[in-house]
């Protein structure tokens, strides 16, 4: 009865909650970068229970909180914060028993502080208790199945036996004086940053301050080799003598080969072998059947084709290796796994895919079967799915409601919400569901569409037209808004927002990703055009008089892209985009996958180099153009822009360049959001104005 009263409860205060005022205010910045973020759940070994990290930004340096939350998985309870530090939490993982939980956080204010792995008590009052102190940090917690033992990474020099080797090493470089890198093998850079000489290696300490520590991976082959390079993602083996973790050894070939990615077995005594190894598919991130039996893993082909979906696989586990082939489970599933878990019975693996512009949730059997979709209706994004033994526990969020923690019916997928962090600024805002449309193309495919509407719309007046061309390529413009490119606060200044799934796009089967490789910019250029007449003669309330386009990443390519090709925009808007396919690949942190989508190395004989470039038509240049772009983006390397920016002013096309120069390939210092926003909304009323 009490259980019932308490669900009751919940339920009244989430419902009151998520109660429309009468009088709804359109999207702004404050509104979409205010909201609150929550991390994957992390489920108690009995299941009952969910710890999830929540992040409330802020705009200011020192303003953003993110700490941990305790979730009831049937909604008895209210949600809890556990922790009320100025640091956040990340890589929570409980304690086989559920008496303890395990996380990495900075707890020190100290500048050059680094985050260390603690252990908090769950059964009663505690504070957390750094277990760690070491010079190069830790991250993610790994307790073994007995709970005497936590793994974790560091990333650490190559030559560093210990925590005082690694500290005296960089003293070392810090008393030299000097700043420089230096290469012999590519790559160099990664996103943000260059590369160091720094590599991330398995620890395992007892759980207990002051214990121990071990490096379970210095001086192995493995990590010896020039082409070592390890995301880890570790799992403990079911014995618990063991850790099976993913890495690389040909990264040293990334410029002219695939990477391949592999499983390895590290023993507590520090033996490293090999689990998988195959020129023919990569096997990543370990997960074991709750009775040991099969290691699955995330598997994908290595082959002639640039985009491969990612699929589940398995094998029996004999205690020190896998017998036999890997058995690849979803075959014939035509859609990319994106992550998933197996229930506590072993028998059913849930996971979640791209699917028509949602990402819905399915269920196969353990042993390979069938897929079924739980709601072949649902609408929706749902992310980071984990199982317990009568629902599944999710993030979900659509194009009307922010993210929060659902609770799934895996027989009907229908799901109940166990958390409101978001409904409260939600509720008075004016964000009407995406409608979508599909059209056949000129090429005979079929492309899905949403549309998302401006508030107080009215299907009476006429609206100016803006694509909002998706990054990628191989990405999908999902049911759901974004922190960094909101759909909803590009309409808020009136505008019909467009947004198109063009070929390359995933959720549509391997075949309509693929058949962008060889033809990047062109075909789905059309399909953008196309996507736009197929919108205006579907939709009276488009004013087909004021169209603009805008697009980030990929879809920064395709802006410079209808620069090139078109005049009908009054105006484009492009965040880091190329504008010539060879100085993109000559200077990008990944080279290699580029010169397989366009033919060959740029010196060869595909025509793609040139004839796909937008800087080959710099000529055409005619519509005005804001151009933004982060100094440390290099993925995109910043004289992409320059370059685009040059040709505009060369034309004497009018043109605005925003350099912003302490972001990366995004935008997210909040201010600096705030002010791309501001200007994107300042350039597109110039040109769409009545």
């Amino acid at each position: 009865m009490l259980r019932m009263l308490s669900v009751l409860i919940l339920s009244l205060i989430c419902g009151l909650a998520w109660s429309q005022p009468s009088e709804l205010r359109p999207v702004t910045h404050e509104d979409v970068w205010l909201m609150q973020r929550l991390g994957s759940p992390v489920l108690s070994p009995d299941g009952r229970q969910a710890v999830v990290s929540v992040t409330e930004p802020s705009y200011e340096d020192d303003g953003e909180v993110s700490d941990l939350w305790l979730i009831t998985v049937d909604g008895s309870v209210p949600p809890r914060r556990l922790t009320h530090t100025p640091g956040g939490e990340s890589g929570v993982d409980w304690r086989p028993d559920g008496g303890a939980i395990a996380f990495s956080a900075k707890r020190s204010t100290d500048e050059d502080a680094k985050a260390q792995i603690h252990v908090l008590p769950m059964n009663g009052p505690g504070e957390a208790i750094a277990i760690t102190a070491l010079s190069t940090g830790a991250s993610s917690p790994l307790w073994s199945p007995d709970g005497s033992m936590i793994a974790f990474e560091s990333r650490v020099w190559p030559d560093a036996a210990d925590d005082a080797a690694n500290a005296e090493r960089a003293q070392a470089e810090e008393d030299a004086g000097v700043n420089v890198s230096r290469y012999e093998i590519f790559p160099i850079r990664d996103w943000d940053h260059w590369r160091d000489e720094k590599q991330t290696r398995l620890f395992v300490t007892a759980a207990e301050p002051g214990a121990e520590v071990r490096d379970l991976m210095f001086g192995s082959d493995l990590v010896s080799g020039p082409g070592y390079e390890g995301g880890l993602d570790a799992a403990w083996t079911p014995d618990g003598q063991a850790l099976v973790v993913t890495a690389t050894e040909n990264l040293h070939e990334a410029a002219h080969a695939v990477v391949r990615q592999h499983l390895y077995r590290i023993s507590l005594e520090g033996e490293v072998e090999a689990v998988t190894d195959s020129q023919d598919y990569s096997c990543t991130g370990a997960m074991f059947s709750p009775d040991g039996d099969y290691l699955y893993c995330a598997w994908e082909p290595i082959n002639e084709y640039v985009y491969n979906h990612t699929e589940i696989a398995r094998a029996r586990w004999n205690g020190e290796g896998i017998d036999g082939e890997l058995e690849v489970l979803t075959a014939d599933f035509d859609r990319s796994v994106n992550g998933g878990d197996l229930s506590p019975d072993g028998q059913t693996f849930y996971f979640s895919a791209h699917d028509h512009g949602r990402t819905r949730l399915f269920a196969m059997p353990a042993a390979g079967g069938e897929v079924r979709v739980l709601d072949a209706e649902s609408s929706g994004v749902y992310g980071s799915p984990v199982a317990s033994d009568d629902a599944l526990v999710a993030v979900w969020e659509s194009s009307t409601t922010p993210a929060e923690l659902v609770r799934v019916d895996p027989a009907t997928g229908q799901h109940v919400a166990l958390t409101s962090f978001n409904s409260e600024r939600a509720a008075g805002l004016d964000r009407p569901a995406f409608r979508e449309f599909w059209f056949t193309s000129s090429k005979g495919r079929r492309i899905h569409n949403w549309i998302a509407l401006p508030p107080g719309f009215d299907e009476n007046e006429r609206y100016p037209l803006v694509l909002f061309i998706h990054g990628g390529p191989f990405s999908s413009s999902l049911d759901s808004d974004h922190v960094r490119w909101s759909p909803h606060l590009l309409a808020s200044a009136g505008y019909v927002v467009l947004l198109t799934d063009y070929t390359g796009s995933v959720g549509y089967g391997a075949e309509f990703s693929r058949n962008i490789e060889g033809d990047p910019l062109k075909t789905p250029g059309e399909e953008l055009i196309e996507a736009a007449d197929a919108a205006i003669e579907r939709f009276a309330f488009i004013d087909p008089e004021r169209q603009a386009a805008s697009g980030a990443s990929y879809g920064g390519h395709l802006v410079n892209w209808l620069l090139a090709t078109t005049d009908r925009f009054d105006a484009l808007v492009g965040h880091a985009g190329l504008v010539d396919l060879e100085g993109q690949y000559s200077t990008s942190d990944g080279i290699y996958h580029r010169e397989r989508m366009n033919g060959g190395p740029p010196w060869g004989d595909s025509p793609v180099w040139r004839e796909q470039s937008p800087s080959t038509y710099a000529g055409q240049f005619s519509t005005p153009t804001m151009l933004t772009i982060g100094e440390l983006d290099y993925r995109v390397p910043v004289n992409q822009t320059i370059a685009a920016w040059s040709y505009l002013q060369r034309m004497q096309v009018p043109s605005r360049l925003l350099v912003f120069h302490d972001a990366n390939h995004w935008i997210m210092n909040g201010k600096e959001a705030k002010y791309f926003w501001d200007e994107v909304h300042a350039w597109l009323a110039e040109y769409l104005k009545d």
